[in-house]
Formats: C-alpha cells, structure tokens, sequence
C-alpha cells in the first residue's frame, strides 16, 4: 500500500496540468475562519497554503533568531507524537507539511491525500496548538541553525545581502546583523519559543488558500478543526516604517580572496501597493528582469562576456521596498562590469523603455503567469498572496488588463522615479581591482 501512496503522490505533486479558468469561492467555516477555494475535482487531494501576517522582524532585539527556531520546531513533534513518531506518521501517510518564517510572516503548507485528509488536517492542528518543544529536539534544530548561519557567514552572496541590508536599513530589524541573529538563536530559551508563537499564530492575522476535491460545505469544519485551536488574536511587537537609507551613491567592498567578485545593488523601490507598482514590474523587466531579454544580460554578458548572468528586481516589504540587482564577474573585469551595469541604470532613468521593449515585457508577464501555476500548491500559494497584498477576489480578472493599461508614458514616468534618483548602493565582495568602498 505504501509503494502505491508513494507512487500516486509524486504523480500528484508533479502535476503541471494546461492553464484552465481559475474560480475562487470564498468560504467561511462555522467557526468564523474564512478561506479562498478553487475546487479541482480531477485529483484526490488536498492542497492547503496559510499565513499569519507578522515575522520575526517583530522580535526582541536579544532574541533575534528566536522566530526561526521556534517555526523550525513546528515539525519536531507535537501533542503526543515526539519528533520521530511525527515524521513517522507523516512519511507513512505521505503527508507533506511545512512550515517558514520570513522577516513580515509566518507562512505554511499541507499536501495530502483525501485519504489521509482527516489525519493530515489533524496533525497541522497539533503543529500550530500543541507543538512539543523537546529539550533535546530544540537543541538538534538550534545546532542546525546555528551552523547554518556558520556556512552563511563566510559565503559571499550571503555576506553582500547582509552589508546590503544592514546598510540600507541601520537600526531596524531589516538591517539585523548575521551575528546578532546568532547570539539571539544561542540565547533563545523553550519559554521564548513558546511566547513567540503564542504571539504570532492567531486567527485574526490568519490567511488561508485551498485547492482540492473538497467543497465548500465540506471544507468549513476542515477550517475549524485545523485553525480554530488558535489564539483569537496575535500580539506582535509594531514594526515600523522606514524608507531605505540610499540616498547617494556607495559602494562596500569587503574583501576576500575568492576569485570573482560578488555585487549586489540597489536603490529605493515600490511597494506592493503603490499605483505604480505593474508599470515598475514591466520596467524592470526591461532592464534586468527579463533574463536574456534585459538590457543588462546584453550589454553586459551577450555584447562583453563580463558575467555568466546579472539580473534585477523588485522587493516589496511590509514596511518598506527597494530594487536590487545582483552579480559576479571575474575581479579584474569588476569595475568594468559595474560601470557598464550604472551606465544602463541611468540611461534608464533619462529615456525609459521602447515602445517595444514594453510591450515585449506586457506579453511576457501576461503570457507566463499561467505558466507559474503548474500544481494545485502553486495555486493555492497564489490565492494566499492576493489575500496577503489585499488585492481583491477578482484580481486575477483584472491583472492582464491592468497590465496592459501601463502606457508608455506611465513606464518612462516611473523609470525615472525608480532609477533616476541620487541613491544607489553597491555592495562586493571579493578582490576587485580598481574599486574601493567610497562615499559612506
């Protein structure tokens, strides 16, 4: 019976069915927690996306780390079940559950069966209400943390987004340095734990997306049963706003003896709700978004061979955004690259996309998003995002024509506002020839 669980559910999880009309029906369970569903009777399963809206950007500045810890341990047991007896119960059944911090949310997956539906829900609700937190459990995934964050610290792209974020946002958990998330982790006692997922995992900040053979009546008391253990309301610490710190040009060279240097650059960018945000999408495609479609992949690899790849995109925060590029290209030819790639950021900002680039970057965001949405997870991840960035049930009716609505004044508009300003941020690690930090 196993082989044939294993069997099925890699053809399940594998599943990139054609594009089809996605129909999203709000439910809400008996108990009050609604959900998004897209009801998909062609396969026998369950795919169910959550998250809670507050990350570990909200922790105490001595405990940072304690978040990561404590969502890592959602697996390690819970209710009666220790941590093999969980994972046991969740590899015999097939069962797949996840769980992930990030520094705005808590988020979460199941996969499973219908089958198994009714064990899979029940064992999500132990995770979140009756996690264990073994002393001994705790001290194997603080271990793996920690030497983690080991590996992190001596490699370079981690070590250019962590100068990069510190730089961009000073005294804000944004910016919180590598080593203060380590003594945080080290310091985390079972009591910190415990508090910071009372605080976090609530059903007022709870977001759920659902895609499965399930209907609506039958999916309500499934809500109960898997949230409604929760705590009525979260009580995380307020982050506040802040606006990155990049206003004139910088750069960070932190040296290390690797043969090619490692960039990451940046400036301010958009927020997920700005009006702008679809028209900075499209341009940024056009300029380092779009793979070997973006100016910068020409001018800087196809036309001069300085790197196998540089690319660009946007990053919208809860509290904050930025655009950010990142690269490699061999020390000697550093400087080069780096000149060529600023050179390209300006003469974006001064003449905007073509017309054509933009409408070449209009058919590739419309043409591929139904191509992103290759397994009932994928779709159910989307239906959590629209509900995170308060888009509206309808926004999947409205995306392309919103899309398609950016003008190419609108584009040359927001290219000057996302490219022109004085700030620009560079951060590389390596041995660069030529370059030096400057201007901090």
């Amino acid at each position: 019976m196993r082989v044939l669980l294993v069997a099925l559910i890699a053809l399940v999880w594998s599943w990139t069915g054609p594009a089809r009309a996605v129909d999203i029906e709000r439910v809400v369970s008996p108990g009050g927690i609604e959900a998004w569903l897209v009801r998909d009777a062609t396969l026998p399963l369950l795919a169910l996306e959550f998250r809670f809206r507050g990350g570990t950007a909200g922790e105490p500045v001595e405990r940072a780390g304690v978040g990561q810890l404590a969502i890592e341990m959602l697996r390690e047991g819970a209710g009666d079940l220790d941590s093999s007896a969980f994972a046991a119960e969740l590899e015999e059944r097939s069962i797949a559950l996840s769980f992930s911090a990030s520094s705005d949310q808590i988020a979460g997956g199941l996969r499973v069966l219908n089958m198994n539906r009714a064990r899979g829900i029940e064992l999500l609700a132990l995770a979140l209400t009756r996690p264990r937190l073994d002393p001994t459990s705790v001290e194997r995934v603080r271990a793996r943390l920690l030497a983690g964050y080991s590996r992190e610290a001596e490699e370079p792209r981690a070590m250019a987004r962590r100068a990069f974020q510190s730089t961009a946002f000073p005294d804000h958990p944004y910016g919180r340095s590598l080593e203060a998330t380590v003594a945080g982790t080290r310091a985390a006692t079972i009591d910190d734990l415990r508090g910071f997922i009372a605080a976090r995992l609530a059903r007022d900040n709870l977001i759920v997306g659902v895609v499965g053979d399930v209907t609506a009546a039958e999916l309500g008391p499934l809500l109960d049963q898997a949230f409604g253990g929760l705590p009525a309301k979260a009580s995380p610490t307020p982050v506040a706003e802040v606006a990155p710190a990049i206003a004139a040009e910088r750069t960070i060279v932190i040296r290390r003896r690797i043969p090619q240097s490692v960039q990451m650059f940046g400036a301010p960018g958009l927020k997920r709700d700005d009006p702008d945000w679809f028209a900075g999408q499209l341009v940024n495609y056009v300029l380092g978004g779009g793979g070997f479609n973006s100016r910068l992949m020409t001018e800087v690899r196809e036309k001069r061979g300085l790197t196998y790849g540089v690319s660009t995109g946007l990053s919208a925060l809860d509290h904050s955004a930025v655009i950010f590029g990142a690269s490699s290209t061999e020390n000697a030819r550093a400087a080069r690259a780096l000149e060529i790639i600023r050179a390209e950021w300006r003469r974006m900002a001064e003449e905007g996309p073509t017309a054509d680039e933009l409408e070449n970057a209009k058919a590739f965001l419309t043409g591929s998003f139904a191509l992103s949405l290759d397994s009932s997870a994928s779709v159910a991840r989307l239906l959590t995002a629209i509900q995170y960035d308060r888009l509206g049930i309808d926004y999947l009716a409205r995306r392309d024509a919103l899309i398609r609505g950016v003008t190419l004044e609108d584009a040359r508009r927001v290219a000057r506002r996302l490219y022109g300003g004085a700030g620009f941020l560079t951060v590389i690690v390596g041995e660069p020839e030529g370059i030096a930090s400057s201007g901090g």
